[in-house]
């Protein structure tokens, strides 16, 4: 939770991104059509340095489309609810 209130705090820090495994790949790779595979952009991501950051980055401005920090939107959602969720009852952050 820490990681993510530093981001808010610091939103229009994003030097994070001149570190990233993405720069210089093409961003349609990590917004791939409707039902196409997300298998590639997942793999520019594995072992990426600021992987955390990108989703902390995404997660915090409610990202509705593409692969951030090796999540499709689907699978931010879970991480958003799993952490309301968490809020909610008192239990730490998913």
């Amino acid at each position: 939770m820490n990681r993510l209130i530093h981001l808010l705090e610091n939103a229009e820090d994003r030097s994070w991104q001149d570190r990233a495994n993405c720069l210089g790949v093409d961003p349609d790779l990590f917004f791939p059509e409707r039902g196409a595979s997300t298998k590639e952009a997942k793999e520019v991501c594995r072992g990426c340095v600021v992987r955390e950051d990108c989703l902390e980055y995404a997660l915090a401005n409610g990202e509705k489309f593409g692969i951030w920090g090796g999540m499709s939107e689907r699978e931010r959602r879970r991480v958003r609810r799993a952490r309301a969720l968490a809020r909610r009852t008192g239990g730490a952050s998913a």
